[in-house]
Formats: structure tokens, sequence, C-alpha cells
């Protein structure tokens, strides 16, 4: 059996999900493949048709 070798490119966990935007791993929003972090989503949320209701 050869050797395995953890390949650099593919990350588990927290690190795999960063902000499109700004880069932050921290709160993201991931639903419909927005994958921004929540700031920078309330921050471009009206320009993408969503709503805030009350």
């Amino acid at each position: 059996m050869g050797k395995y070798k953890k390949s650099k490119t593919h990350k588990f966990g927290k690190g795999s999900r960063k902000c499109r935007r700004c880069g932050s791993q921290d709160a993201i929003i991931q639903k419909y493949g927005i994958y921004l972090c929540r700031q920078c989503f309330r921050e471009l949320a009206p320009s993408m048709g969503f709503r805030k209701y009350m």
C-alpha cells in the first residue's frame, strides 16, 4: 500500500468556507450558494433582491 498524501486544496470544517467578498470565515451564509458573511450579506441583500420582513 502506498503512502497517503494529504491534499492541500481540500479542507474540512470551518476553514473550507470563506466569504466571497471579504474573506472572513465567521458566520457564512451558505443557503442558495451565496457564501457571504452575515455583515456583507446585510449590505448586499437589497441589491440581490432580498427584503426584510417583520
